[in-house]
């Protein structure tokens, strides 16, 4: 088998239906928003390539369904990523709640090499909402002792998509070096 010539990262989007994984991997690959998403039945995949430190990277997106009967795909879907983006709502505790659930399934079904080196990427994401449930401060206090990096988002009104997505590629580039 030959090597890539240009390095491929595999970055998965994992976190409770309704989120914005989909509308998050959208506007960051086709630049595009809509309100019309319907939920994801399995998994969903993207590709883009980009430039990180001078290095040209593609990135494998698979956005995965956040609904209990497709938790048994994780296994297949987990293997061999470089990075994990772990998204919640702002407007919903309950999906922020969730991750550390999150976290340990994709540890388990992933099985990396390192699992305490393993690179996750908290967005809290769908922060043009109003009714907020779930502080800053939380959030970066749970993310701190995970160490992992933390961000808030829209994919609606796109703050900071690329630079979330630019922080996943230079975690993968290093994990794999």
């Amino acid at each position: 088998m030959t090597e890539w010539s240009t390095p491929h990262l595999k970055v998965i989007l994992i976190g409770n239906s309704g989120v914005g994984k989909s509308s998050f991997m959208t506007r960051f690959v086709d630049h595009r928003f809509t309100n019309l998403y319907r939920a994801t039945i399995g998994v969903d995949f993207l590709t883009k390539e980009l430039t990180i430190d001078k290095t040209s990277v593609i990135l494998q997106i698979w956005d995965t369904a956040g609904t209990e009967r497709f938790h048994s795909l994780g296994t297949s879907l987990y293997r061999g990523a470089h990075c994990c983006l772990l998204l919640f709502d702002v407007t919903s505790l309950a999906s922020f709640t969730a991750l550390e659930g999150w976290k340990k399934e994709f540890l388990v079904q992933a099985g990396p090499s390192d699992p305490t080196g393993f690179p996750f990427i908290v967005i809290g994401n769908k922060i043009d909402l109003e009714n907020r449930e779930v502080p800053p401060k939380k959030a970066k206090q749970w993310c701190s002792a995970m160490g992992a990096e933390y961000y808030e988002c829209s994919a609606k009104e796109d703050i900071d998509v690329d630079r979330t997505f630019h922080s996943a590629a230079r975690a993968g580039l290093l994990y794999v070096s």
